[in-house]
């Protein structure tokens, strides 16, 4: 099989980048507990039935590295930790709200 020389890569769409940033199993619930306020890795944790904390530390990284999660880190012992949305990430916030109201219209 011979490559197409008039091959060009598709573009990626707007929408689907956002849904990447956001997807996956738990990024959703993270994010609607983030719309109540500041919280440490150990409220999300418990708010959050069924997540692993390698889980969570992993989501929880990859919204803050597309800047919609902010972490918070103070200086002393034990170590405190808190998570809140960036002004990005509180942007999402009628999106996340829609998406509830579709769901709980449209699904048992």
């Amino acid at each position: 099989m011979t490559a197409n020389p008039n091959f060009k890569p598709k573009k990626t769409c707007p929408a689907e980048k956002a849904l990447q940033m956001i997807s996956g199993r738990w990024k959703i619930l993270i994010l609607w507990e983030l719309l109540e306020g500041v919280k440490r890795f150990g409220e999300l944790h418990k708010a959050l039935p069924g997540i692993t904390q390698k889980i969570l530390t992993q989501q929880l990284r990859e919204l803050e590295a597309d800047e919609i999660v902010h972490r918070q880190v103070y200086p002393q012992i034990p170590p405190k930790v808190e998570y809140s949305l960036t002004e990005l990430g509180k942007t999402l916030q009628p999106l996340l709200e829609t998406m509830h109201d579709w769901g709980t219209e449209h699904t048992d």
